[in-house]
């Protein structure tokens, strides 16, 4: 599941513009290693380090030759507040666990980025008062781990509020200016035309601060898409609103476009194999783009043979495979050469057949969680409603379940 998981004053936020240039240097002191190359941070794949049965880094890193991880995710307090914690309960203040991972990982020649956001939870960008307060509650992240990269993971609900986001990408404007070198991607919903309005709204807010990050990009899953063919249609596609926003050619936008997919089973019953996550990469690195990474390295093993291909879990992949099979793609985008290992066993499983669920009515009142067919699928309420058809859309009420 892609997303299974008191303010600081602007007053002090004004001081970082000053002390932001040796913030890295001073993050390097409690431990950071020294930069990898910006490849490594754009080929990170997510990683949950305190949430999901969380894997053994040094394992991956070993079985794979994988340099980087994108750990995940930094929310504001569940309690209130514009500080920063882990899943919105743990403080990064008080961190040791997560300071722990960083440490192996960092022991093992590697690094690590860091994403704020994400699906659900409570994001600094709701909470802190404006982009400086926000700027100055990351500052904290980025010193507390020595970071050279960090990820704005802009997704719902957060990118629905216009307000949040003006204040997510005010930050990420200071974070870049105070930090030189600081890699910065900016990750949004997919569809398939690129990515829907709040997507494009939030790229009108990036040109109209002024901010460029190292890359935008989307997330081509839970939207309809089937396989590699619909996700790299949609690359494309978001390349030409990248295009037509800020005025860049071809080549420009897809140097600052990126690729965040999801291995194995969505959560709304889409299948990504190996062969689809080999396309995907074929296409970013035969067009030039600049990141390549997916959701997670948590569900980069098989699953129990009960359970392959009937569900969507955050622990397993749901498809046949070898453990972290999806992440040596990460390790090829970045320009490295992962160990050989034995074939993937066993070809995808089919899904199991789903009945149809009672048939919609025009008349009928629905509430969340009801679900519904119409036109040979299963529908499910994402909220009260009446004579609203079911339809695909990112937007709308009713969440498409899939054939029956």
């Amino acid at each position: 599941m892609r997303r299974l998981r008191a303010c600081l004053g602007a007053a002090a936020a004004v001081g970082l513009a000053a002390a932001g240039t040796t913030a890295l240097v001073a993050g390097s002191a409690s431990g950071a290693t020294s930069a990898l190359s910006n490849r490594w941070y754009a080929a990170a794949p997510y990683l949950m380090p305190l949430d999901n049965d969380p894997p053994d880094p040094a394992a991956i890193m070993d079985a794979t030759g994988l340099k980087a991880f994108q750990l995940a995710f930094v929310l504001a307090p569940n309690g209130g507040g514009c500080s920063p914690t882990w899943g919105g309960t743990a403080a990064v203040s008080s961190d040791t666990a997560v300071q722990s991972v960083v440490n192996t990982i960092r022991a093992k020649g590697g690094d690590v980025s860091v994403s704020i956001g994400g699906y659900g939870g409570t994001k600094l960008g709701q909470v802190c008062s404006d982009a400086a307060a926000t700027a100055a509650a990351y500052q904290q992240v980025i010193t507390k781990y020595g970071l050279h990269a960090i990820d704005f993971d802009l997704e719902e609900p957060e990118y629905e509020n216009t307000a949040a986001i003006k204040n997510e990408i005010g930050a990420a404007k200071i974070l870049q200016q105070n930090n030189p070198g600081l890699y910065v991607s900016v990750t949004t919903a997919g569809t398939a035309d690129g990515t829907g309005w709040f997507g494009k709204q939030m790229l009108l807010e990036a040109k109209s601060q002024g901010f460029t990050p190292n890359n935008f990009s989307i997330m081509p899953f839970d939207g309809g898409f089937n396989g590699a063919a619909s996700q790299t249609s949609a690359l494309a596609n978001f390349n030409q609103i990248l295009q037509s926003t800020f005025g860049w050619d071809q080549a420009t936008a897809y140097a600052h476009e990126g690729f965040s997919g999801m291995n194995g089973r969505s959560d709304t019953g889409e299948f990504f194999t190996q062969t689809d996550f080999q396309t995907v990469l074929d296409y970013a690195t035969s067009h030039n783009m600049d990141r390549f990474t997916f959701w997670s390295l948590n569900r980069d093993r098989q699953c129990t043979p009960a359970d392959n291909g009937g569900r969507t879990s955050g622990t397993c992949s749901s498809v046949a495979q070898n453990s972290w099979d999806f992440a040596k793609y990460s390790v090829k985008f970045a320009g490295a050469t992962p160990p050989t290992s034995t074939p993937t066993p066993t070809p995808t499983p089919t899904p199991p057949s789903t009945g149809c669920k009672p048939a919609w009515s025009s008349t009928a009142v629905y509430t969340v969680g009801n679900e519904v067919s119409y036109n040979n699928h299963n529908w499910k309420a994402k909220w009260w409603t009446q004579n609203e058809t079911p339809v695909a859309s990112d937007w709308g009420v009713w969440q498409d379940e899939g054939a029956c």
